[in-house]
């Protein structure tokens, strides 16, 4: 009768195990959450851009907000624009979340509803409104120049964060409220370890792209609102 017994060495089934699992994330221990704590980011400084008429662009930089506070980074996010139609109500689940999330932090400079509409809103507050965040990001990127180490997860943005999201600043450029020139200005003057995130544009910001290290595309396929669905509290708001 033949002998099927496994003769192989169970010290070198071990270690071939273990060599597989250190090429895994987390070299295969599930993950487990731990205390935010204040710490410095090892390899921030990249500039990020999202643009496109599909949904997601806000959200995906949110996210990416949480994931790097939940690393005990500092971030802030500054939103252009972000007025919104009337079904949209003045308390925001986002702004919500991060106001319980420790080293996340945002202001909004935008206006009741969206430039050009003819919704009832007043144009010139609009500019006015966007001139006023373009001042505001320039203080804080200039804030963030003196950045070293961790920062205090409660300390306030001018004191300098290690990402800063502009939430809706190339859709300003769309619009006619900022140039080209506005957001450059930003990206070239940003301290070389600022993680500087861009939002919005339908319009494909070919101005970026010799300045961007990440630009993604959020393209539409289908949209509730082609429909006649209006914003919806918890997906949208």
């Amino acid at each position: 009768m033949t002998d099927h017994t496994d003769t192989t060495d169970d010290t070198d089934r071990t270690e071939a195990t273990d060599n597989q699992l250190a090429q895994t994330p987390g070299k295969g221990r599930n993950p487990t959450p731990t205390r935010i704590e204040a710490a410095e980011p090892e390899e921030f400084g990249l500039v990020q851009a999202w643009w496109g008429d599909g949904k997601g662009k806000t959200t995906a930089a949110m996210g990416m907000g949480f994931r790097a506070a939940g690393h005990g980074y500092r971030v802030h996010m500054l939103q252009f624009m972000k007025g919104g139609a009337s079904s949209v109500e003045d308390t925001r689940g986002e702004y919500n979340a991060i106001d319980q999330f420790p080293g996340f932090s945002y202001e909004n400079t935008g206006h009741y509803g969206w430039h050009g509409r003819l919704d009832g809103s007043d144009d010139d507050e609009h500019t006015a409104k966007a001139r006023a965040g373009l001042k505001r990001a320039r203080e804080l990127v200039e804030a963030a120049t003196d950045v070293e180490g961790a920062l205090a997860l409660d300390a306030p943005a001018d004191d300098g964060v290690h990402m800063l999201i502009l939430d809706e600043a190339l859709y300003a450029v769309d619009q006619g409220l900022l140039e080209e020139s506005d957001i450059l200005g930003l990206v070239e003057s940003k301290p070389d370890d600022l993680e500087l995130v861009l939002t919005g544009s339908h319009t494909k910001p070919d101005y970026l792209y010799e300045h961007a290290d990440l630009v993604t595309q959020v393209a539409k396929e289908k949209h509730p609102i082609d429909a006649g669905q209006r914003a919806r509290k918890g997906t949208e708001y």
